[in-house]
């Protein structure tokens, strides 16, 4: 009996399994994509530091990679939830 339900269950136990690799996949690509503006912003600090930009140049960079990080963890906060919601 148990047999038979393993192999009738096969089909559904790796669609599940292919849908989680998808989903830790975006998850991994999100969390690094993170990083790389962290990343941008600290390089971002060091050119204002060392005089290579301006101050508004800064300003209108630091802006718009602030912006983007938090889209990021927004999108990332909303998959959470929905992702909570589904199990």
């Amino acid at each position: 009996m148990f047999i038979i339900d393993d192999v009738l269950l096969f089909p559904v136990r790796s669609l599940m399994f292919i849908f989680r690799e998808i989903h830790n996949a975006a998850q991994q690509e999100v969390a690094n994509e993170a990083e790389s503006i962290r990343i941008e912003l600290g390089e971002l600090y060091m050119m204002l530091e060392t005089g290579r930009i301006t101050e508004e140049e800064f300003d209108a960079k630091e802006e718009d990679l602030l912006r983007l990080l938090d889209e990021l963890e927004l999108e990332a906060t909303e998959a959470g939830e929905e992702g909570e919601g589904a199990n």
